[in-house]
């Protein structure tokens, strides 16, 4: 079944009355926060993982199990605006993705259990008090370990060698994360005998003269994790493509938009995990009692047509570890 047919499907039985022939119980109630707009494919994916994950577990939407999802858009006002809506509804459980998503779930509420997903620093983010014991009423997985910085650097070089300079490029609205990145990115750049430039962004015209600049200093860009970047895949992909970037992304979707490199985790993976949280505490788990988890599943996709478009070559070493090849 296609995914938008899934999806469709699964909000349709959503809407569904609940039968109480069929159970005892009223069904139990989960709001969902998806920080990607409703019309993203990978948006989609994330909603799609979580529904499979729930129905595994024996959660069937219309029969014990209600579910309330909203999209973010990408856009802080509008996170914030269904945050408040999903805590109004007094679900039983919240699932939220990113870091702007679950610091807005967190300023609506101190009660209702919080499931996060695909956020990078829930300690220095204060949503948690530690990983091993969180101590309040949010719990989840974590999007990528700050190390990620130091192989996203290793990887760029071997597929540009001749780079001395790299660009760090995020929003810092959509990513207020970006420092814990910076940080791993500017460590492991000294022994790789590379300079690097930190780039703060929030329109697209900032990263087209950023794209632009780095190009003219014959320099490379490590895009980090944000959720402004991931929703306009694209457009960023197509600009560094344009001026012809040596540029690593932190997800698989900017190499299936044509970006050159990519390697991070999966993250519909991290919404299937989320979906056994939920199930704990719907069963009566606190989220307290919950170790934040660290990702298990990471992807390196090579796009070996952007690769040669762009005049570069990719070691066979390289290939020969991918995940995904794209020709």
């Amino acid at each position: 079944m296609l995914r938008r047919e899934f999806i469709t499907a699964m909000g349709a039985a959503i809407a569904v009355p609940f039968d109480r022939a069929s159970a005892q119980q009223r069904p139990r109630r989960i709001g969902v926060l998806i920080s990607l707009a409703e019309t993203d494919p990978e948006g989609q994916r994330w909603v799609e993982a979580l529904l499979h994950g729930l129905d595994a577990l024996g959660w069937k939407p219309g029969a014990n199990l209600q579910v309330d999802i909203r999209y973010g858009n990408s856009n802080n006002d509008r996170i914030q605006e269904v945050a408040r809506q999903l805590v109004a509804e007094q679900p039983d459980v919240l699932e939220v993705t990113t870091t702007p998503g679950t610091a807005a779930v967190l300023r609506a509420t101190q009660t209702i259990p919080i499931i996060f997903s695909t956020v990078s620093d829930p300690v220095g983010a204060g949503f948690v008090k530690s990983l091993p014991r969180p101590g309040g009423n949010a719990t989840g997985f974590i999007n990528i370990e700050a190390s990620m910085g130091g192989k996203w650097l290793q990887l760029l070089k071997e597929v540009a060698p001749q780079i001395t300079r790299v660009t760090m490029l995020f929003n810092p609205k959509t990513a207020p994360q970006g420092e814990y990145y910076q940080r791993a990115v500017e460590s492991a750049a000294g022994p790789l005998a590379i300079e690097t430039k930190v780039a703060l962004i929030s329109d697209m015209s900032a990263i087209e003269a950023e794209m632009i600049a780095t190009r003219v200093a014959g320099g490379g860009m490590v895009i980090l994790p944000d959720t402004y970047t991931l929703t306009f895949r694209d457009r960023v992909v197509a600009l560094a493509n344009r001026e012809g970037l040596p540029t690593i992304y932190p997800f698989a979707p900017f190499a299936d938009s044509g970006g050159l490199i990519s390697y991070g985790i999966d993250l519909p993976d991290l919404q299937r995990r989320a979906a056994g949280y939920v199930d704990a505490v719907l069963k009566g788990a606190k989220p307290s009692d919950l170790p934040v988890q660290l990702p298990t599943k990471f992807e390196l996709v090579v796009n070996l047509k952007t690769a040669q478009t762009l005049n570069m070559k990719v070691p066979p070493s390289l290939i020969a570890i991918a995940d995904k090849i794209i020709e």
